[in-house]
């Protein structure tokens, strides 16, 4: 009976270790608050957009009311086996066909691994990493708006599907990190240095498939952008368009940061339940303003190239079409004529490869990945960061708005209506006068909600558009130009305060 005490006693400690580590179960709920007016703040995501975890699994979940509704549990099941699984090429039997001809990656998680979670910083340009979640842009740097190349797509790809060849070799992207001194010298005001980096990116005209006489690298610039993260966005989508203007208008009156607008957008796809004329509000240059036309429903066509019933033509440009088709070793793999390749490179009436119930099914667990609950807000430390992060001084919230309510009558998902959210961003974009930052100078201002759970879910804190900031403290010293404020405000906190606005950071 003893031993078998002691046994008991040994399988107890063992089940308390295991709930005390950081691989909580998927279930598993942390620190939960029952919704009202004073608990609001902790409910990033409102109060049907919410979930209570703070593990490796917390951007993966699903919004609570999903799991009440046997049509939406079962969508975004199936869009979710969407977002993780492979593209292949057709004809293979296997997986999601349609892959190519070229392409950027062969899935979505590829990009966005741990279920929205960022890439990491890299070294090297290898789309076959899992840390590499880059895309590159490649642009006219002296040129009015720097326009893209023309001779690559606006997401350049640099794989193929045999027999074709991918417009880059990746073998010949090369990226180096490179050490920043500010005006300040690297130096907090107290005499702490502190270090920052920012990425340089070179193409060998080597490595390129058009010759130098048709397309010179050197008359352009390369850079990368990281991509974003995706939870919450149906929440950001539900934000009215008046709303938006509104924030709009306040931050030119108030002259402090000049945010600009995304230029109203026709969004002509026929899934889009708010045809029209809307204002851009996704990715970093507000290139999108809806999320039936967003940067999702978007990526899951052009990184792929996948077609689908409103898209039934490739991500391809004709210059690239032209080439393969007057390739000899192209047209003999193919057995086709010049006039065919093309043809079927550049035709506007492909098969379609991804179904419309399979689009609608990703739609739907896009929409509705829940925002983590905040964590930590009745820390005295966490609550003095609050303190200065709203501040005038820091003028921080001018840009990182702290709230808004989504509007009334959403309606490709009601129970997203009426939401009080926390993302801190006022969607705008800000020119944060950054070293070499690319086509994204005036860029967007990233939403906070949830990112402290960086490092727990992802294994790294690598922030920006391009991951130059390797942490909090980086990425707020990247803050120049319009937020030299706030930048002068922090490196004046002794270290205790600098801790609190770190902490405060990653409790939202």
């Amino acid at each position: 009976m003893r031993d078998g005490k002691i046994y008991l006693l040994a399988i107890m400690a063992i089940a308390l270790i295991a709930c005390d580590d950081d691989d909580i179960p998927v279930n598993k709920e942390v620190n939960r608050k029952e919704y009202n007016a004073e608990n609001a703040e902790w409910f990033s995501g409102g109060e049907n957009g919410t979930v209570f975890m703070a593990n490796r699994f917390a951007y993966r979940q699903p919004m609570p009311f999903i799991d009440e509704n046997p049509s939406y549990y079962s969508q975004f099941m199936r869009g979710e086996r969407i977002f993780e699984k492979k593209f292949v090429p057709k004809n293979t039997g296997m997986g999601y066909s349609g892959l190519g001809p070229v392409y950027v990656r062969t899935s979505c998680i590829a990009c966005h691994p741990s279920y929205g979670g960022r890439g990491q910083r890299v070294d090297k340009y290898d789309a076959s990493d899992s840390k590499n979640c880059y895309l590159l842009v490649i642009y006219k740097p002296n040129e009015p708006g720097m326009p893209l190349a023309t001779h690559f797509t606006g997401m350049p790809q640099t794989r193929a599907v045999p027999p074709y060849e991918p417009p880059i070799n990746e073998s010949g992207i090369h990226i180096q990190w490179l050490e920043h001194v500010d005006d300040f010298g690297n130096k907090y005001a107290d005499g702490t240095s502190y270090s920052l980096i920012y990425p340089k990116v070179t193409i060998d005209q080597e490595s390129i498939i058009f010759d130098e006489s048709e397309f010179d690298i050197d008359d352009y610039a390369v850079a990368l952008e990281a991509t974003i993260g995706i939870y919450g966005i149906g929440l950001i989508d539900a934000i009215s368009d008046e709303d938006y203007r509104e924030q709009y208008e306040i931050e030119q009156i108030r002259g402090y940061a000049q945010g600009l607008i995304g230029a109203d957008i026709e969004e002509k796809d026929p899934s889009n339940p708010f045809p029209g004329k809307h204002p851009g509000r996704f990715t970093y240059l507000h290139t999108r303003g809806t999320l039936d036309n967003g940067p999702g429903a978007n990526a899951i066509w052009n990184i792929t190239n996948v077609t689908r019933p409103e898209r039934t033509y490739h991500y391809i440009t004709d210059k690239y079409a032209q080439l393969m088709a007057a390739d000899p070793e192209v047209q003999q793999s193919l057995g086709q004529t010049q006039e065919e390749i093309y043809s079927h490179l550049m035709s506007k009436d492909l098969p379609v490869e991804f179904t419309e119930d399979d689009y609608k099914a990703f739609m739907v667990w896009h929409r509705a990945l829940a925002v983590p609950a905040a964590r930590n807000l009745d820390n005295p430390v966490v609550q003095r960061g609050k303190e200065l992060f709203y501040s005038k001084e820091a003028g921080c919230t001018a840009c990182h708005r702290p709230e808004w309510t989504t509007r009334d009558n959403y309606t490709p998902m009601p129970e997203l209506s009426k939401q009080r959210i926390y993302p801190y961003t006022d969607l705008l974009r800000h020119d944060l006068g950054m070293k070499n930052p690319g086509r994204a100078q005036i860029c967007r201002t990233t939403p906070l909600w949830g990112r402290g759970l960086m490092y727990v879910i992802s294994g790294h804190e690598d922030k920006m558009h391009d991951l130059r900031a390797r942490n909090y403290e980086e990425a707020i010293l990247w803050h120049e130009g319009e937020a030299m404020t706030s930048k002068e405000f922090f490196r004046e906190l002794p270290k205790a305060d600098r801790d609190a606005i770190v902490a405060f950071l990653k409790a939202i």
